[in-house]
C-alpha cells in the first residue's frame, strides 16, 4: 500500500523508530499521521515538530488497557476519520535479568504491551479495514521472538506470541483473498536507545535505515520481514544445525549468550 495520500497511525509514535517512521511517512506524503503514545508531554512536542511537515495528530494511549485504547481509537475516528495504515510500534524490554529474578508485574507489563497490546489495536482497526476493502496492519516484533537469548526470556516470550499472531492474521487474510494486508517486521536489535549497554558480534542497527526498510516493506506489501535480511536464516539455522553446535557457534563463539550482560536500557 502506497503511503502517499493516507492516514498512518503509530504507536510509540514519540521515539525510536516511531518517531522516524513518522516523519518519514509525512515526507512520502501521507494524508495525516496520527500517534499514539502515552506520554502526553512527547505527544505534544512531537507533534509541534511535525506540523510544518503535513497534517499531524496526537493521542493517549496506553495500549496494555483496552478502555483507554477505546478512547484513543473513538478521539481519532472523531478527528481524524478512518485509518489506512496502522503500525504497531509501541513496545519495551523490562530489564535484563534471568527469569527465576522477574516479578509477576514485569511478565504482566512485557505481555500486556509488547503481544496483547498489539493485538488490542489491531483488532479494533481490522474489521473496519476489512468492510472498506482497504489497509494495512504493520507488526514490529523482534528477531528475539525467533532467537532465543538469555536475561531477555520475558522480552523473547512476548515476540516469539507476536510474530505467532501476526503471521497468522496475515495468512488467514490471505487465503480469505482479502485486500488487506500485513507485515511482520523482525528486526535485530536497533540503535535507539531502548537496547543501550548491550555488547553485540553482529552489527546493531541503524533506526534511520530499519525505518526505510519497513516503509518500504508495507508499499510492497511484504508478509515478512527481517532485518538484517541475514535474520530470514535465523530458524533455517536452528533446523539444520544441531542444538549444542547451535548453542556454541552463536551462543559462544559470536557472544550473542552474553549481549544483554552490560544492558542498560534507555535512560528515563
Amino acid at each position: 500500500m502506497k503511503i502517499q495520500g493516507k492516514t498512518v497511525l503509530i504507536t510509540g509514535g514519540c521515539s525510536g523508530i516511531g518517531k522516524i517512521m513518522g516523519r518519514l511517512c509525512l515526507e512520502k506524503g501521507a494524508g495525516q499521521l496520527v500517534i499514539w503514545d502515552i506520554n502526553e508531554s512527547a505527544i505534544e512536542a512531537t507533534v509541534k515538530e511535525f506540523s510544518a511537515l503535513g497534517k499531524v495528530n496526537g493521542f493517549r494511549a496506553d495500549i496494555s488497557d483496552p478502555v483507554s485504547i477505546d478512547a484513543a481509537f473513538q478521539a481519532t475516528r472523531n478527528a481524524c476519520g478512518e485509518v489506512d495504515i496502522l503500525i504497531n510500534n509501541a513496545g519495551i524490554i523490562t530489564n535484563n535479568y534471568t527469569f527465576d529474578r522477574q516479578t509477576d508485574q514485569d511478565i504482566i507489563r512485557t505481555i500486556d504491551i509488547n503481544t496483547k497490546g498489539a493485538m488490542f489495536v489491531a483488532l479494533r482497526y481490522i474489521r473496519s479495514m476489512k468492510e472498506r476493502g482497504s489497509g494495512h496492519i504493520c507488526n514490529i516484533t523482534s528477531s528475539a521472538g525467533m532467537l532465543a537469548l538469555p536475561k531477555m526470556s520475558l522480552y523473547a516470550a512476548s515476540k516469539w506470541a507476536a510474530i505467532g499472531w501476526s503471521e497468522s492474521v496475515g495468512i488467514e487474510l490471505e487465503r480469505e483473498k482479502s485486500p488487506v494486508k500485513v507485515t511482520t517486521i523482525a528486526p535485530y536489535f536497533i540503535n535507539t536507545g531502548m537496547f543501550d549497554g548491550i555488547r553485540s558480534f553482529f552489527r546493531v542497527q541503524d533506526p534511520e535505515k530499519v525505518a526505510r526498510k519497513t516503509l518500504r516493506a508495507i508499499e510492497k506489501n511484504t508478509r515478512y520481514k527481517g532485518i538484517p535480511f541475514s535474520e530470514h536464516f535465523i530458524r533455517l539455522m536452528q533446523g539444520l544445525v544441531p542444538v549444542k553446535l547451535f548453542d556454541f557457534l552463536f551462543g559462544d563463539i559470536c557472544g550473542l549468550y552474553t549481549v544483554m550482560d552490560h544492558f542498560t536500557g534507555r535512560k528515563k
